[in-house]
């Protein structure tokens, strides 16, 4: 399986490790790079406005740490383009889609940047320019390539015109319009043009040279050249903006507690996704499978093995409430697996049944996959999913919940840089306070109900800020019975700056859609313009957010909720990311 994921600087060993293998793909496969161009990359990656463009890396794994291959993107604000500097498979791995997959990454990264387009170079196929038939059947494979995705070379300009005469191979500029069929304009092409050869070649193109092309582009808009290699008609079109990737927990209609008052029903998956399909910023991905030691990194597994074990003696249709908790003796466990559950969970209405471990293992893949979209450049990610999973503490359930997904996720995240995990449910979220209390690369935000009336009941408490090096990292804002959606955006305001001082480089947001007025499990009376007004303030950060589906049980606006909180998050995130230079 290729993963690819973006690499934003070389703080983390992890980071430092693909960094390694990708400045030795560079030397492998660009024999006459200078070492200290391969040496630059770690302060280009830190420093954004070195040679005035943003340095963007993605980096193709085989998911157990063995890079093979990467795309060197440049990001020029001012100009609103991207240059593609490289993009490389390791040697012998061409073949196995990883060139596509990675150009299909840096083609989302350019159209979600508002680009114009991506230039780029490549060497000619034109026997006059490329006289050695081996290395020119080499140009033109990598130009047909190219051309798959409509990226043709400006025609009709002075750009391989070479820097000593009679040198050859100089290379075409390919321009690649994102699918839009957009034209270039003259002047737009031409300072463009301008700043590649002053930026990338600081220093090797005379300004006489620079301005002998830059003239020679006269054609307005600019032409390109036919294509040779494919049908107009191969050239896929995309959407200009990037989509928030959703994964669904596909598999959650079997875990259906029919009893009365049981809330937690599949009728909330559907009512969510009815509203979400009709709003056309969403691309449905599937989940991914991922090992069981995803889950015992934040669970107990202890804990986890006996989940396992008793749902899987249970019928479907059967459940086992907790009802001795045996807190007295706890070394002397009784044999009977339902009168353990006292040992695991926290409340008396949260059962087990024959698959609440599968429904709830397949909530954590979804959480995953969307976390892996996250690493692997998507601004925004959304697993929804049931059962929830904020209460799920180390070794125990309760509160409709299992297995922590937002803290699985957060934990994989961590691996690659500092976290925060953002809590909006009505009810607190104990589960991540407590995985995560003694750690300080996540920081625990939680906006609830104030535990003297709300469930839990027994932690939330303002308080309660993490202990050992996790001391302060850990932030509860319990508020009081009766919330209106203006003192809510108030109390989030202040979540947030904690967030931004903490500065983390992903944010997971566990959504609960419970503060939502007649909600059945709460008492607050947010509408659906407040969930526009809070994701458009939690987008604002600007930091690459997954969102984890928790609370929200009043089915008849729970998809009006979730579409507005959405919209709000989109536009939130992309007005920050528009600001950036």
């Amino acid at each position: 399986m290729i993963r690819i994921r973006r690499i934003y600087d070389d703080v983390h060993p992890r980071d430092r490790a693909v960094l390694a293998q990708v400045r030795d793909i560079l030397r492998t496969q660009f024999p006459g790079l200078p070492e200290e161009t391969v040496a630059a990359l770690p302060d280009q990656l830190r420093n954004p406005l070195a040679a005035q463009f943003r340095t963007i890396l993605f980096a193709a794994d085989d998911g157990q740490g063995t890079v093979r291959g990467f795309a060197l993107l440049r990001h020029a604000a001012d100009l609103r383009f991207c240059y593609l500097d490289f993009i490389s498979a390791v040697r012998g791995g061409t073949g196995g889609g990883v060139g596509g997959a990675l150009y299909q990454q840096v083609r989302a990264e350019a159209r979600a940047l508002d680009c114009v387009g991506i230039f780029m170079e490549s060497l000619p196929d034109d026997p006059a320019l490329s006289p050695d038939p081996d290395t020119r059947r080499q140009n033109a494979a990598r130009l047909r390539f190219y051309e798959r995705f409509g990226v043709r070379p400006l025609a009709n300009t002075a750009y391989e015109t070479p820097l000593r005469p009679g040198d050859s191979n100089p290379p075409y500029l390919l321009f690649d319009d994102l699918g839009l069929d957009r034209p270039l304009p003259r002047a737009t092409a031409r300072a463009i043009v301008r700043a590649i050869l002053e930026r990338r070649y600081a220093g090797v193109c005379p300004p006489e040279y620079v301005q002998r092309v830059v003239a020679s582009i006269s054609d307005d808009p600019v032409r390109l050249r036919e294509p040779r290699y494919t049908r107009k008609e191969e050239v896929p079109v995309e959407a200009p903006a990037r989509p928030i990737a959703l994964v669904v927990n596909e598999g959650h209609a079997i875990h259906h507690v029919k009893e009365r008052g049981y809330v937690e029903a599949p009728v909330r998956i559907s009512a969510i996704l009815r509203s979400l399909d009709a709003s056309g910023l969403f691309q449905r991905l599937p989940a991914a499978r991922y090992p069981e030691s995803a889950i015992t990194a934040v669970h107990d597994p202890a804990y986890v093995r006996y989940l396992k074990r008793v749902c899987q003696g249970l019928a479907a249709a059967d459940s086992v409430y907790p009802y001795v908790f045996p807190i007295r003796n706890a070394a002397r466990p009784p044999r009977d697996l339902a009168i353990q559950a006292g040992y695991y969970c926290i409340d008396t209405f949260t059962p087990l049944n024959g698959n609440a471990f599968a429904a709830a293992r397949g909530a954590v893949d979804c959480a995953l996959t969307a976390a892996d979209r996250v690493l692997a450049g998507a601004w925004l990610a959304y697993a929804l999913v049931r059962p929830p999973g904020h209460h799920a503490e180390r070794r125990a359930f309760g509160g409709f919940c299992y297995f922590n997904s937002a803290a699985v996720a957060a934990h994989a995240l961590a691996a690659h840089g500092p976290v925060a995990v953002l809590d909006v449910d009505y009810h607190h979220g104990n589960g991540q306070q407590d995985i995560f209390w003694t750690r300080d690369d996540v920081f625990t935000v939680s906006i609830h109900g104030n535990p003297a009336f709300a469930y839990p009941y027994f932690s939330g408490f303002r308080d309660e800020r993490g202990s050992g090096s996790g001391a302060g990292c850990n932030l509860n804002l319990p508020l009081p019975e009766h919330v209106d959606g203006s003192r809510y955006l108030r109390e989030l305001r202040q979540a947030l700056g904690a967030v931004r001082e903490f500065a983390p480089r992903f944010l997971v947001v566990a959504l609960g859609l419970d503060p939502a007025r007649a909600d059945p499990t709460g008492t607050w009376s947010l509408e659906r313009a407040d969930f526009r007004a809070n994701g458009e303030a939690i987008g604002a950060l600007g930091l690459p957010t997954l969102v984890v589906q928790e609370g929200g049980y009043r089915t008849r606006t729970l998809g009006g909720h979730a579409r507005a909180f959405f919209t709000g998050l989109w536009h939130g995130a992309h007005a920050a990311r528009a600001a950036v230079p």
